[in-house]
């Protein structure tokens, strides 16, 4: 009789596997790392024209955020504007009469008046509104509009202003009424 050893059949090595294998499953295996990097580079693409847009965008949103504040600005300018271009014949008025009041020698009637004036000039050019001084001064067509010409003998006054027929005004460095002025020829 045999042996429990000897019965049992002798071990055998496990067969391995063909190198053929390996290399088909690196084969796969590369393929998948492509596959993989080909998604992860259509990916960045994507995130990359996602915050192009994005960017964009904001960049829009914020020009359109600033030309709203601008044009709000200059629609409150020009509301202003046409409330002082309105207060602009009261001026001349409170102007002509406070001539009319000193030329009468009556200083206890031209004191009102005058303090009115200066209270009403002072908040206007709280508010940017400044006189265009004209008087002897060069004539200069961005600040003065000629009436007329008068003729003068001495040749320092020729191109200057003579006198001022209508007071011009600034607001904020904008010219908002020329000065009507006579000119030396």
């Amino acid at each position: 009789m045999a042996t429990e050893e000897e019965k049992k059949e002798p071990v055998r090595e496990p067969e391995k596997e063909p190198v053929k294998e390996p290399a088909k499953k690196e084969k796969k295996d590369n393929a998948k790392l492509k596959e993989a990097q080909k998604e992860i580079q259509e990916l960045k693409d994507s995130l990359s024209t996602e915050r192009d847009k994005y960017l964009r965008l904001y960049a829009e949103f914020d020009t359109f955020r600033r030309r709203s504040a601008e044009e709000r600005l200059n629609l409150v300018a020009s509301a202003a504007t046409d409330t002082i271009k309105g207060l602009l014949p009261v001026l001349d008025d409170c102007e002509s009469a406070l001539k009319l009041l000193a030329s009468s020698g009556d200083e206890a009637a031209a004191e009102g008046p005058t303090l009115i004036y200066n209270k009403l000039m002072t908040y206007l050019k709280g508010r940017g509104l400044a006189v265009i001084e004209a008087k002897g001064a060069k004539f200069d067509t961005d600040f003065h509009e000629a009436v007329t010409q008068f003729p003068v003998e001495d040749e320092a006054q020729k191109g200057t202003v003579i006198d001022v027929i209508q007071t011009g005004y600034t607001l904020n460095g904008k010219v908002i009424r020329y000065a009507k002025v006579v000119v030396g020829a």
